[in-house]
């Protein structure tokens, strides 16, 4: 009888070590996008901004800023107390503090969409646990579906890079220095107040205990407007209006971005390098951007030409 219990007892031990097995490999190879549908409808577009804004505060979201690219499409920075805690304990959160949520008219109807927590908390390499924030923001908006790639696991999203040339996560951009943390957040906001580089300041998100700020800004001139930039990627049915704005993060002295090319290509990892929606139709955009970002973050950009191309 001994005998019998004990081959039901390995034999439970195995099935459950077994099914734990599959569920960790099942959980590896789950392909992952970068953002939610969180639904689609024929309502009103002022009206369901509008109801978003109201989903988001009832489940204790806080709305940081908004902003409108173009017409007929309106982004709500929303953060939260759960989001503040993570970037304190770990500064690539902060690229995550403020989650993009969009409205986007399209022909008679209306999208509803967001960044996806658990494919950028991957992609950024974050620590913490993301889960509870992902599911608050699934139940208070919604979550039909997600899209904007044909996905990505969890070890490529954890060391995601396009191609040969551009860059990684940690590729960051060092868009200013200054002596302290009180001194670069003062520049950065002065200098985006004065739109300095074409911006147009989103929203501000301020971590005190951490010396951790979060600045929102949308780009207006030239191959680094966002309008003309969305225009080349943005061309499928359901709309990345989400990957809008774009953020500066501010830790202590330094004031720091993610670079153009991988930021560009984290949110569209599906863009073919050439074509009419290509990558090759923004070749400009990169220094475009971080020429903005460097001049919105109180930096200084010095023009110089290598053989009839411009940089820094």
């Amino acid at each position: 009888m001994f005998s019998v219990f004990k081959r039901r007892w390995v034999a439970e031990v195995f099935l459950s070590l077994l099914f734990l097995a599959v569920a960790s490999v099942s959980q590896a190879q789950e392909k992952l996008k970068p953002f939610v549908l969180a639904s689609e409808s024929t309502a009103d577009f002022q009206a369901s901004i509008e109801q978003v804004r109201q989903a988001l505060e009832s489940a204790q979201f806080q709305v940081a800023g908004e902003y409108s690219p173009y017409p007929d499409a309106q982004v709500i920075i929303a953060t939260s107390r759960d989001l503040q805690r993570l970037a304190a304990n770990d500064r690539n959160a902060a690229f995550l503090v403020g989650q993009r949520i969009a409205v986007t008219k399209v022909g008679r109807g209306v999208q509803v969409s967001y960044t996806n927590p658990d494919y950028f908390a991957l992609a950024y390499r974050i620590q913490g646990d993301i889960a509870p924030i992902s599911k608050r923001l699934a139940s208070a908006l919604g979550r039909a579906d997600t899209f904007g790639s044909k996905g990505l696991s969890a070890s490529k999203l954890g060391k995601y890079h396009y191609t040969f040339g551009m860059e990684y996560f940690d590729d960051e951009l060092t868009l200013a220095k200054y002596d302290d943390h009180a001194q670069a957040l003062s520049k950065v906001t002065a200098a985006v107040n004065e739109k300095r580089g074409g911006v147009t300041p989103v929203y501000r998100i301020e971590i005190p205990e951490a010396e951790i700020a979060v600045i929102g800004v949308g780009l207006s001139e030239g191959m680094s407007s966002d309008q003309q930039i969305m225009q080349v990627v943005d061309h499928k049915p359901l709309k990345h209006t989400p990957h809008l704005p774009y953020e500066m993060v501010i830790a202590g002295g330094e004031v720091i971005a993610l670079a153009p090319r991988f930021r560009i290509a984290i949110d569209f990892p599906d863009l073919r390098m050439t074509g009419e929606h290509g990558f090759t139709q923004l070749m400009a955009s990169p220094d475009a951007i971080r020429k903005a970002l460097t001049l919105a973050a109180g930096g200084e950009w010095e023009e110089k030409t290598f053989g009839g191309l411009q940089g820094r």
